[in-house]
């Protein structure tokens, strides 16, 4: 398969891995990039194998709870410009369609798009409307709905619209430390990014990947080590640094695992057994919901392919 300049680009902003290496696993994995990116992990060349995807499109993230705090809605708009995200109008815009994904709670996308916004026009028409006035591009690209009526569901937006998150507790406390905690939870989500909330939610399919990677990670490192002429460590030793630096990175990953950003020394699980106890009720984290603009997004970057390409000899 022919490998082309896009596609080194692609890599390479996946990565942050060099150029030439990022040709180097594409051709090795005949063009499936998933692969590449494994292979680059494996030899400790990708610099980026942690981050969700590259933050690069503008817009705003909003939500809104309701009067009761047992719903709530976040969506995500973009915008070409910062300059426009900026906009009194599109930030109205915004702070709107996310009232109206907590009144119509849509089925998918499609349904939101098309749901009445204001005089009988859809979201998605005045939407257009905007583009047209405004005379630039914008997109309505994801929301979600969380309802927890045995609890409640807190919101929290970071950064001026960049980063919003929803927690959906479960607990038959009305305590106001109930709504505390979930803020808590909101700014370490927003902090940390987890994927998971517990060790328990993890797919196996997921550890069974990510030892594979470690270990090929550990024994390329062993055998780099032995060509230094360091003394090669045995199997069962690098099959215990792979345990340990998955557990590590679980822990990463995982929110309830996760140091507290408030206090270091406890666990975001132990945070929320302590709370239980003050309250005198139990309490369960059912879900989050995170959203950060521009997430896995791109901006297009003028005359890049054409630099690779030249790099390559293409």
């Amino acid at each position: 398969m022919q490998i082309t300049a896009g596609m080194v680009k692609e890599l390479r902003e996946q990565t942050q891995a060099g150029m030439m290496d990022c040709k180097k696993a594409l051709v090795e994995a005949e063009g499936n990039m998933e692969k590449a990116v494994d292979i680059l992990r494996e030899k400790g060349l990708s610099k980026a194998a942690k981050k969700a995807g590259r933050i690069a499109a503008e817009g705003l993230v909003s939500l809104v709870v309701s009067d009761d705090k047992k719903h709530g809605a976040i969506v995500e708009i973009n915008s070409e410009t910062d300059f426009v995200a900026k906009n009194e109008e599109f930030k109205n815009f915004v702070s709107a369609a996310a009232e109206l994904a907590l009144r119509a709670k849509p089925a998918d996308l499609a349904a939101f798009k098309a749901s009445e916004l204001e005089n009988g026009k859809s979201l998605e028409v005045v939407l257009n409307e905007k583009i047209s006035k405004i005379g630039e591009n914008m997109t309505i690209r994801r929301f979600a709905v969380e309802s927890q009526e045995d609890g409640t569901v807190v919101g929290y937006v970071h950064g001026a619209g960049k980063i919003a998150v929803l927690v959906n507790l479960a607990s038959s406390s009305d305590s106001e430390k109930l709504q505390e905690l979930g803020k808590d939870i909101a700014m370490q989500v927003a902090s940390m990014n987890p994927k998971y909330i517990s060790s328990d939610d993890v797919d196996q399919e997921y550890i069974a990947h990510e030892k594979e990677i470690l270990m090929a990670q550990a024994i390329n490192e062993n055998e780099e080590d032995a060509a230094k002429g360091k003394k090669k460590k045995p199997m069962e030793i690098i099959e215990k640094m792979v345990i340990g630096r998955l557990n590590k990175e679980l822990k990463e990953v995982c929110l309830l695992e996760q140091p507290f950003v408030k206090d270091s020394d406890l666990t975001v699980g132990q945070v929320v057994k302590n709370v239980a106890k003050e309250v005198g009720a139990e309490i369960v984290v059912k879900s989050t919901v995170r959203f950060e603009v521009g997430e896995g997004l791109e901006k297009k970057e003028e005359n890049f392919a054409e630099e690779v390409a030249k790099q390559m000899g293409n």
